[in-house]
């Protein structure tokens, strides 16, 4: 079965959506009223209730227990007997994957489907690490939530500079909630490795970082020499404690900002191949849509990005469950197979550890419901999408370097802003984000690619939406077609167009706390 480039066959006149000839349910493209009818393989099939757009019709009688079927593949089963016809939504369908049989490698590819095309470089900004920016930001990042004040109003400082002729994007600043009232150990060190990566990043020419100077994330660690020597993006230090108190600190940092722009220079965008792109890949505000038409076409642009040498990050450990069989068949090797498992199961002993252990299946929001995702098995197959088909190189913990290329994946939570963070900061350059319901995001140092699931929300929200996905269901586009679409466009936002969530300032930040407050 393939999630990933092939499409629904899609009639405009069509009322539903067949994704696979398994499944004993059919998507609604548009909503049905109650006492109407569809027809489905010579029957017509009487609709007792109304169907919202994006929810799943039985085609089938099933009984009790029976398995319910979408892409070929289980996302539960009956509560009851469920007649042809009937919505099968939470009030009929019982959540529960099975036992998943793990086969490691079995379904690797060269991509034989997958062109070369024309497009195969973009303007960069060069590293002398080997890494290519997409942007070019100087990053004030404040070490604790005590310092964020200071690192905002060191940004305000700059916000009507005129950067042009500098090579500079702008100032941005990464002000944040945590770096205190946590104990040393994992949450500690994963902040740091979020925070470092932050600033050594391709899209940061240079860094200040700014602390209160008695908190447990002390600004010394990110002015050792390993972190701010060769090949490495300069930076300076500052606490307020140090410095005489907030205002001294913030004209400390100002003037360090400007002596950081002197020092990088003048620099200019070049010409670089697609081998260094790196791609965050992320839904948020999905709907049943998101597994139809924006995540197929973004693993379209993942295989084309891989078959020109480039990486693609899928994340949020949340919304692999259930279809993790899948991605395992494409490891590389049974050790990044078995990596990719134990962050699961790393990912299932975090959420047991609260009071009413929480399960996987708490993740659909009201709003995934409300557009027709009934629980994660479901969510997570559509999710998936978004990693084409391409072989999974590597497996990677939260904020932890990316350093092979190809398809790869970093264990994050399903909350977007921290999830993206740590691929960011793992040093994708630009990030694609699908949605149905309309998720508004943005990042400080990297582009945000907005990708509505359907028209409705893609044309309603055209001031957020970069790219409407809607025409596959309305039939006017197939998945390839909107794939290398979405390519071309990312190559232009690349090499520096604006996308409407760096038009509109949207910056949403947010670091991965686990641990306990202390």
């Amino acid at each position: 079965m393939s999630l990933v480039t092939l499409g629904p066959a899609v009639i405009p006149d069509n009322p539903f959506i067949r994704l696979h000839p398994k499944d004993n349910v059919v998507v609604a493209r548009v909503p049905l009223p109650a006492d109407s009818a569809i027809e489905f393989e010579g029957r017509t099939v009487p609709l007792r209730q109304s169907i919202g757009a994006g929810h799943k019709i039985a085609v089938r009688e099933i009984g009790p227990g029976e398995t319910v079927y979408k892409y070929g593949e289980e996302i539960g089963a009956a509560k009851e007997r469920i007649q042809i016809g009937d919505l099968v939504h939470v009030h009929n369908l019982l959540f529960g994957v099975g036992d998943k049989q793990y086969e490691f490698g079995t379904g690797l590819t060269d991509l034989p489907h997958i062109p070369l095309l024309d497009a195969r470089t973009f303007l960069g900004f060069p590293r002398a690490d080997g890494r290519v920016g997409t942007r070019n930001y100087i990053a004030v990042v404040g070490a604790s939530n005590c310092s964020s004040y200071a690192v905002q109003k060191v940004e305000d400082a700059f916000r009507d500079e005129d950067f042009a002729g500098l090579g500079i994007d702008g100032v941005v600043a990464f002000p944040q909630s945590e770096g205190c009232g946590m104990a040393e150990g994992p949450d500690a060190r994963q902040l740091r490795r979020l925070l470092d990566g932050v600033a050594d990043h391709p899209n940061v020419a240079a860094a200040v970082v700014v602390g209160l100077g008695c908190e447990v994330n002390q600004v010394s660690y990110y002015m050792r020499p390993e972190a701010n020597g060769h090949n490495r993006p300069p930076r300076r230090g500052f606490t307020l404690q140090e410095s005489g108190g907030t205002r001294h600190a913030i004209a400390d940092s100002v003037k360090a900002v400007r002596e950081l722009i002197a020092e990088v220079g003048k620099l200019e965008r070049r010409p670089v191949g697609v081998e260094h792109l790196v791609a965050a890949l992320e839904c948020g505000g999905s709907d049943a849509f998101s597994g139809i038409t924006a995540n197929p076409g973004v693993g379209y642009f993942s295989d084309l990005v891989v078959k020109h040498g480039g990486t693609v990050c899928l994340a949020e450990t949340t919304e692999i469950y259930g279809a993790e069989h899948l991605l395992t068949r494409r490891a590389v090797s049974r050790e990044v197979g078995e990596r990719l498992l134990g962050m699961i199961d790393w990912y299932k002993r975090y959420v047991a550890g609260f009071d009413g252990a929480p399960s996987f299946d708490n993740n659909p929001s009201p709003g995934n419901k409300a557009g027709g995702l009934t629980n994660i098995a479901e969510k997570s197959l559509g999710a998936v999408a978004k990693g084409g088909s391409s072989n999974l190189t590597a497996v990677y913990d939260y904020a932890e370097r990316i350093a092979e290329r190809g398809f790869v994946f970093m264990n994050t939570p399903g909350y977007d802003p921290p999830s993206v963070a740590g691929m960011i900061a793992g040093g994708c350059n630009v990030c694609l984000f699908t949605t149905g319901r309309g998720s508004c995001f943005g990042f400080p140092t990297a582009p945000v690619v907005k990708i509505a699931s359907n028209s409705k929300t893609g044309e309603f929200m055209d001031e957020d939406m970069d790219i409407n996905a809607g025409t596959v269901a309305d039939g006017v586009e197939d998945i390839p077609a909107l794939g290398e679409r979405m390519y071309r466009y990312v190559l232009e936002v690349a090499s520096g167009r604006k996308t409407f969530s760096e038009e509109l300032g949207h910056r949403e930040f947010v670091p991965w706390r686990i641990g306990p407050v202390l």
